[in-house]
């Protein structure tokens, strides 16, 4: 499954310096001034899985295939953005078809880079993003209810759900708070999904630090994390300045350069697990001697919906999936030692794959 985040901020908190950095481009002009990012850039990153990398050399695959997140570089909000204030509504609907957005905060002081509200405050940053996307939402959904209301009351039974779905949302919005708030049932799930609200989709928090906090976050990181708590968001602490010089190091220097930083490893894993846990997604693998493969799904997902992963046939056309755990995979040395010591299991239709899970699928087709 394709995964897709918003990159989301004010202007000059580093929201370009942080894209640049993840997809290793300088596709995304990073510039001290605001709006130097005038369309919406994208960039495909592998996700980091170094259990891959084992899989591949105890089956020798010739090929190994991550899987991959993209992310989107959308230009910085400003106050006003939902009435058309600096680059305007455009950017809103480039969130739209994402799954979740990253919302960056400026969490460091620097002199020489201005901020558009002349001042350090990340939570006001964070309230003006929230804010201006609530108001879109706000609009939006006012302004479709009008028509909506008019078909649900002729009967039409999909634009009755479609009213309660809108109706759902308007009450938080209009008592100032984002659209996830609200409690959705799961039948009702895919008719929420299609009001395509900018605050129904996940929240990840990215607090901006200086390189000397990089290791544990500041003050202002802090308030970024308790904000986070308090919204059921997560957060992530990254030096988008650091992200940007291990970017164009091989992985040698990189681990050299972050250990001297006190980091165990680079931003860029801690935010895509951070995605990953936000959105409740997990990691599958198929391997053979022709490849190694990494799968993303979400936790819960079926032996035959992780199939349908790779080709809506194999979901359809679903036997069994032959199937190891991770551990039992590495430590017997592959399917054979793993079937050997009655660790490869063949699971059917109701199981529920668990992340890790060394899968060969049977199907009919």
């Amino acid at each position: 499954m394709a995964l897709k985040v918003a990159i989301v901020g004010l202007p000059n908190v580093g929201k370009s310096t942080l894209f640049n950095a993840l997809t290793k481009t300088a596709a995304a002009q990073a510039a001290n001034y605001p709006f130097c990012t005038i369309e919406p850039n994208t960039g495909d990153v592998a996700v980091p899985e170094p259990r891959l990398n084992q899989l591949a050399e105890i089956a020798g695959s010739k090929e190994i295939i991550p899987a991959r997140i993209t992310f989107v570089d959308v230009a910085g909000l400003v106050r006003g953005a939902s009435k058309g204030e600096g680059l305007g509504n455009q950017f809103l609907a480039n969130i739209r078809d994402c799954d979740a957005i990253a919302f960056v905060a400026r969490c460091f002081v620097d002199d020489d880079i201005t901020h558009v509200e002349n001042r350090i405050d990340p939570i006001g940053d964070l309230e003006i993003i929230e804010t201006e996307l609530m108001l879109a939402d706000l609009e939006s959904l006012e302004r479709r209810r009008v028509q909506v209301e008019k078909r649900a009351k002729g009967g039409d039974k999909e634009s009755q759900l479609t009213l309660k779905m809108i109706d759902l949302a308007l009450e938080p919005l209009r008592a100032g708070r984002p659209a996830r708030v609200a409690e959705v049932s799961k039948e009702d799930k895919k008719a929420w999904e299609m009001l395509q609200l900018l605050t129904a989709l996940p929240a990840l928090y990215v607090a901006n630090v200086d390189e000397g906090s990089a290791d544990k976050g500041n003050e202002l990181s802090e308030t970024v994390a308790q904000r986070a708590r308090a919204d059921g968001a997560e957060t992530v602490v990254i030096s988008a300045q650091i992200e940007s010089e291990i970017a164009v190091l091989d992985d040698a220097e990189q681990a050299e350069f972050l250990e001297t930083l006190g980091l165990e490893e680079p931003g860029l894993n801690r935010l895509i697990r951070g995605a990953y846990t936000l959105l409740g997604l997990q990691t599958y693998f198929t391997v053979g001697p022709k490849e190694a493969r990494a799968w993303t799904i979400p936790v819960g997902a079926t032996g035959p919906q992780a199939a349908g992963v790779i080709h809506t046939d194999f979901e359809k056309g679903f036997i069994r999936a032959e199937t190891v755990a991770f551990d039992d995979y590495v430590a017997l040395k592959g399917e054979a030692g793993a079937r050997e010591a009655g660790k490869l299991r063949a699971e059917g239709k109701s199981y529920v794959v668990k992340d890790g899970d060394v899968m060969h699928f049977l199907f009919n087709g």
